[in-house]
């Protein structure tokens, strides 16, 4: 039976899954911080421990991680620093003597929707990651795409589409350096910045996600405009990932996909961005929520056989 670890920068998580998609085993350990040789002994640890528990033999590995992975193996981008330049998929083949794959959590996420979450039975499915960042993947017919470098669905960090010279340019600067990224606009701080904006109020003094959706509930004009202004700059992001990758479905995950209405009211909103006049896209919330990660770790060695 496959293992999908989903590494996170507060914890690991590791599942065996069935080839039907039941969970047979599930356990997760604190994150080793700035400790590679400790992180791979966790991961392997945490591989045999669920392993043990569901009482299968060793199987293959999936292993999800906040970052990417490049044509020699090595681990870039990503938060947990820490990973950076290191051949993690190698060092975890070495320490379990089988084969490990390592890839992009946000690949986890949209694979194991396309499999068996809101995408399945879609030949085409892209995921939209909408947190503390901005993440995306594509699946066709049950495989990743990686593309060149390994970065392809990585739509956050390319301009806001149609940017009102006035109010939306440049825009703020993202940690990447560049400025009017659309994480700086649809990411759950963008929102909460964006408010405080509106409001007069020193960035990050404002109210959380789930307070401006409650005030907004309570008919507060800044919080329902706050709102409004996020949606539209969502759907006109999206648009453009429509416009060049014409998924059949969109899957929503992340914190912010659980804004009210959001998913229901986004295809709508989008319909004036989008060019194709016989475009049918679904846009859904996804149906494993936080666990499509460590599912989708599972099924990636299913996808490549």
């Amino acid at each position: 039976m496959p293992v999908g670890v989903d590494y996170g920068g507060t914890k690991i998580e590791a599942i065996v899954l069935s080839e039907a998609g039941e969970e047979l085993a599930r356990k997760r350990v604190p994150t080793p911080r700035h400790d590679y040789d400790g992180s791979v002994a966790a991961i392997a640890g945490l591989v045999r421990a669920v392993e043990e528990e569901a009482g299968v033999a060793p199987g293959p590995i999936g292993v999800g991680i906040p970052g990417a992975v490049g044509p020699d193996g090595r681990v870039f981008n990503g938060n947990s620093t820490w990973l950076i330049g290191k051949p993690l998929g190698a060092d975890l083949s070495a320490v379990l003597d089988r084969k490990v794959t390592v890839v992009n959590d946000a690949n986890c996420f949209v694979l194991s929707e396309a499999i068996d979450g809101a995408g399945a039975g879609a030949p085409v499915v892209f995921g939209a990651i909408l947190g503390t960042g901005v993440g995306g993947a594509l699946v066709v017919n049950g495989r990743i795409v990686n593309g060149n470098s390994g970065m392809a669905g990585e739509w956050g960090h390319s301009p806001l589409p149609i940017a009102d010279p006035a109010t939306e340019f440049p825009g703020p600067r993202c940690f990447c350096g560049r400025y009017g990224c659309i994480e700086q606009w649809v990411a759950g701080p963008a929102l909460e910045a964006d408010y405080a904006r509106d409001c007069g109020l020193t960035e990050g003094q404002g109210p959380r996600v789930p307070d401006i959706v409650e005030r907004a509930m309570r008919n507060e004009p800044q919080a329902e405009n706050a709102l409004r202004r996020h949606r539209e700059r969502l759907a006109r992001s999206l648009a453009t990932v429509v416009n060049v990758v014409d998924p059949d479905v969109i899957v929503l995950g992340g914190g912010v996909s659980n804004l009210p209405g959001l998913a229901a009211e986004l295809a709508e909103t989008m319909r004036p961005h989008v060019y194709s006049t016989q475009s049918s896209v679904r846009i859904l919330p996804a149906k494993f929520g936080d666990s499509s990660g460590v599912r989708g770790a599972a099924r990636v060695s299913q996808s490549e056989e």
